[in-house]
Order: structure tokens, then sequence, then C-alpha cells
């Protein structure tokens, strides 16, 4: 084992760096130092591709903003395009919430998530939710630490009782096979007719790889902006190496990053043409221009400036007129048909 890492050490010059953590971070009582090898440099991974091939087509839903992705994977790109989503009806509904019932201002911003008020209406918004929206609704926090003091926070408050009146809760945790019978029970709820909400969080298992279509999610809600935690020294190396390396500034890195989370999370809800659902941003920083023009514009293009700057309360009110329109039939044989936009 020392002999293999010893080996990956000598490989590389350049792009990687040995970072010692004197604890692990989930358990920071706890010493335990750990001695880790760590990439700063996304374009090692991508060099053999463009050395093997001759023609590479890199394409995702959440390449935004796309010309940064050359700058972090050291290419030159011979054609950048980004293209429009085809939909036979406009079935994606993105709205930005920006504070509560009582006009208190929402947001995970580090001087605001320990707010008893900003976590009162986080749960208000769901709950009214829970009662409005038909079958699965997802939630993204920004960390695990912050959904377990929210939903310590909102069981105190009674609000975790309120949202079981409509539907049963379900829980991502740090623990895959806990989490994976929690996705099964999930969609057992929902195929039955009961409805249920699913707890989670950016950067885990269910925001990477998990799909939520159909009726196991017709609204999904990103509460906060979901930023790196910035005093992780796999982070600081990363940046200070993409700062010298590549002239990538810190903010436009750690902004960059945190929105193509959201967009990530947001995305789960959407898998196909026929498919439809809620997006909610949850954070009022959403309503400046430097993070929402960091969305693809599959989802900027929906996003109405009457759906911009809401109350929860109006929020509900969006939510019950897009569900009602859903809810008529259309033409399902035109769903198969190629668009060009």
């Amino acid at each position: 084992l020392v002999a293999d890492f010893a080996t990956l050490v000598g490989t590389y010059a350049k792009g990687f760096a040995i970072i010692m953590e004197p604890y692990d971070e989930r358990l920071p009582q706890v010493p335990d130092p750990v001695l880790q090898l760590s990439c700063l440099d996304a374009s090692l991974a991508m060099r053999p591709v463009f050395s093997k091939f001759q023609t590479v087509v890199i394409t995702s839903g959440t390449l935004s903003p796309i010309d940064l992705y050359p700058r972090i994977l050291n290419f030159n790109p011979v054609a950048i395009q980004s293209f429009q989503m085809t939909l036979t009806r406009d079935c994606l509904c993105p709205v930005v919430v920006t504070r509560g019932a009582d006009q208190m201002p929402l947001s995970t911003k580090f001087e605001m998530r320990s707010d008893p008020g900003v976590m009162r209406n986080y749960g208000r918004l769901l709950v009214e939710l829970a009662a409005t929206v038909p079958d699965g609704i997802v939630a993204f926090f920004v960390s695990y630490r912050y959904m377990d003091q929210i939903i310590s926070k909102w069981h105190d408050m009674g609000i975790l009782q309120e949202i079981m009146q409509h539907k049963l809760i379900f829980i991502e945790t740090q623990d895959v096979v806990e989490t994976t019978l929690a996705l099964d029970n999930f969609r057992r709820a929902c195929d039955s007719g009961r409805g249920a909400v699913f707890l989670s969080v950016a950067r885990g298992k269910v925001a990477e790889g998990i799909d939520f279509d159909r009726h196991y999610g017709r609204a999904v809600v990103m509460f906060g902006v979901p930023y790196q935690y910035t005093l992780s020294r796999i982070l600081r190396a990363r940046l200070e190496y993409l700062r010298e390396t590549f002239q990538i500034k810190e903010a436009d890195y750690l902004a960059f990053d945190a929105v193509r989370q959201a967009a990530q999370c947001v995305g789960r809800v959407i898998r196909s043409k026929a498919d439809y659902g809620m997006m909610i941003f949850a954070d009022k920083r959403y309503q400046r221009h430097d993070k929402r023009d960091k969305l693809p514009q599959w989802i900027t293009r929906h996003l109405r400036e009457a759906h911009m700057n809401l109350s929860t309360d109006m929020m509900v009110h969006v939510a019950r007129e897009f569900l009602r329109t859903m809810a008529q039939p259309y033409d399902r044989g035109a769903v198969g048909k190629s668009l060009l936009s």
C-alpha cells in the first residue's frame, strides 16, 4: 500500500498535491490524521482522451457557463454551441423564492442559516408544497450538517408533523444502504398515491445520479446556494492551482461550481419530453444576475419575470396554476417528433 502511494506521488510532478488533514471532517472531535493525494487539475484526466481521439464531443445539460470548461480542461475547442431544449409544451416551471410569507429574506448565507426565522420559513415553504403538489417532492440542502440542523429545528417547531399530514418523509444519509432503502420506500409511497418528500443533499449520491422522473418528482426545491466548504484544505489547494495555472479567479470558480450543482439538483425531475415539474430556487441570491446567468439556458428560458422574487404564498399560487395546466390532456404523439430551434 505504501509502495503504491509512493508510485502515485512520483508519477506526476504537477497537478497533484499531498494534503494532510488532522481529522475526519465528519468527526472533528476525534484526532484521526488523514494523508491523501489530491488531483488539482481536471485536464490530466481528459488529456488521454484528447490525445487518443481526433474528434471529441463533450455534451451535458449542466455545462454552464460553457466558456469556462475549455480553461479548466485546458483545450482549444473548435466549436462551442448551447442548444435550447425542444419541448412540445412548457413543462418546466422554474421560480425564485426570495422571502417567506412574512416577507423575511430567505438565504443559507453563513450569517443567516442558523436564524430560526429562516428555518421556519423554509419549513413553511415545504409544508405549502406538500399540500399543493401531488405525488413526489425532492428537496436539496447545501450540506449534511445543515440538513441535520434544520430537520432538528423543524421537529421542534412541529413542521415535520405538518408535512406528514400530507406526505411521508424520507431522508438521505451518508450510509449507502440506508439511502437505497429510503429511495425504495419513497418510490413505493409515490406509486401507492400517498405521496412523499425526499430530503437530500447537493453533491450527495441522490444529486449525482438518481432520477426522479414522472410522478416521483413533480417539484424539486433547492434550499440555498450549494457552495463548497471554503475552509477545506483540498479546495484551497485547488483554488490556488487554478488561479496560478489557468488564471481563474476563486470567486468565479466557486460561483460557477455552486450554480452548476444547483442546476444538476433541479434537473433530476425532468428526464423526458413528456415529463413536467417545478424547480424552486429558495434563496434571495438567485435573484442576482451573477448567479442566475450561470444557470443553463434550458432553465433560464422558462424563468419568467413574474416568477422571480416571489414570496412563499406567491410561489404556491404559481404552483397551483402550473400543475392545473399540466394536468390537462395533450397530444402525446407530438412528443416523439424532432424539433429544430
